[in-house]
């Protein structure tokens, strides 16, 4: 949720955030008029209540003749405090509703537009070239035996796939050395809920425009998490907290997506499934410490595709694709020689303290309390085995496993087991 006094002083840094954005421009003069209805409604309110105390005191030392009179009086005017009193309620309803549907002011710099509007921040190590023809992670994959869609497909439908051997192996290891980077840089290894309540779900701007993409369990009135970042923004609401120093967490889980709207996108493999496993990091800091925090977790990122021996790109994602909470995000693309393109495998978004205020996640400065900064960032998915499977094998079919990895693999090479 946006700082409704920054609403108040300064609507046009909203304005010019949203129309960034591509989104609707028209709620901020709604918000400030809400705003000023629903501040004139709260005096009118107070000013009432007030002189019904006042009235209260004298009908207490009134003559008993005229007391009933005066109760008369005192029962029409507490009926005009609860009109007031209600209508406040009301407008202030409406205010909120409106401020849930703001975006997150971006941040300075962040570029305008779309999906493909995007901005080349680096690209680190050479694109992968093969002296034969390569082949795909999928046919990889079922020619090793240890990746299989079919049959996926078959117990649970489109985009559903089983993990076997030594993809399975290369998963874990490469969570497993996920956590021991986060660990060694002071964030608390978790596992997470992956089930919510809609109050955490909607705190982190997940049921917005993506609630498309969320599943939802009616019965139980509880979301299935795409990402381990709900749970943690979750985990610290309705506390007041002490960020001096950046209080980090990673968060590994099993996570859902609906893929709304993906029907013919990326069918193949599993590059864009239902289910998968992640490794996120969550920073919750003081808002000064946001910026240095963004850099630090894109730099962890950096060192994990690093370590897997990736090719990739990192990119300012613009405006339009940033998702609500999110003020900047830094996405990292890894090659995918057979695609001929960077796909992204991990992202890290600045959501400063949107998602705070609406989580009512706080600490104490100078006496007052304020919202603290929340930060996110991938460290290791399953999608991870698209680009390593790709970009690391051989011309028998076989996968050279990164040094980094093998010890968490047990193996230098992944094999047919025929």
């Amino acid at each position: 949720m946006i700082d409704i006094n920054l609403l108040r002083e300064n609507p046009e840094t909203i304005r010019t955030s949203q129309r960034a954005r591509g989104a609707d421009e028209s709620i901020i003069d709604l918000a400030v008029q809400a705003d000023i209805d629903r501040r004139k409604k709260q005096s009118e309110f107070e000013s009432l209540r007030a002189e019904q105390n006042t009235f209260g005191k004298v009908v207490a030392q009134a003559p008993k003749e005229q007391r009933q009179e005066l109760v008369e009086q005192a029962k029409e005017l507490s009926n005009k405090v609860k009109k007031a009193e209600q209508e406040a309620d009301e407008i202030g309803e409406q205010l909120s509703q409106l401020l849930m549907k703001i975006d997150n002011v971006i941040l300075a710099g962040v570029p305008s537009g779309g999906e493909d509007d995007f901005v080349v921040i680096k690209e680190v190590g050479q694109k992968t070239e093969f002296d034969f023809e390569p082949k795909d992670h999928l046919q990889l994959g079922e020619a090793l035996d240890i990746l299989d869609t079919e049959r996926g497909a078959k117990v649970s439908g489109a985009r559903f796939y089983f993990l076997k051997g030594a993809a399975a192996q290369l998963e874990l290891a490469i969570m497993n050395m996920g956590l021991n980077l986060a660990i060694e840089n002071g964030f608390t290894a978790t596992i997470t809920p992956t089930l919510v309540k809609p109050e955490t779900m909607a705190g982190t701007g997940f049921l917005g425009e993506h609630a498309a993409e969320v599943y939802h369990l009616e019965n139980d009135d509880l979301y299935l998490t795409g990402t381990s970042e709900v749970a943690l923004a979750g985990l610290h609401s309705d506390e007041i907290i002490d960020p001096t120093e950046p209080i980090r967490y990673a968060g590994w889980s099993t996570c859902y997506r609906r893929e709304a709207g993906s029907h013919g996108k990326d069918t193949k493999g599993i590059l864009r499934v239902h289910q998968f496993n992640k490794l996120e990091m969550f920073s919750y800091c003081h808002p000064d410490q946001a910026l240095d925090e963004h850099k630090k977790l894109l730099a962890w990122q950096e060192q994990m595709l690093q370590n897997c021996e990736l090719p990739y790109r990192v990119i300012d994602v613009a405006a339009g694709d940033l998702g609500s909470s999110a003020a900047q995000k830094f996405d990292i693309e890894a090659w995918v020689p057979t695609q001929g393109k960077y796909r992204e495998l991990t992202s890290t978004s600045n959501c400063t303290t949107f998602q705070a205020r609406r989580l009512n996640t706080r600490f104490k400065q100078d006496g007052k309390t304020q919202p603290v900064a929340t930060l996110n960032g991938t460290l290791a998915t399953t999608r991870w085995l698209v680009a390593i499977l790709e970009n690391h094998q051989q011309a028998d079919g076989s996968i050279r496993v990164p040094k980094a990895l093998q010890a968490y693999l047990g193996k230098k090479t992944i094999e047919s087991k025929g």
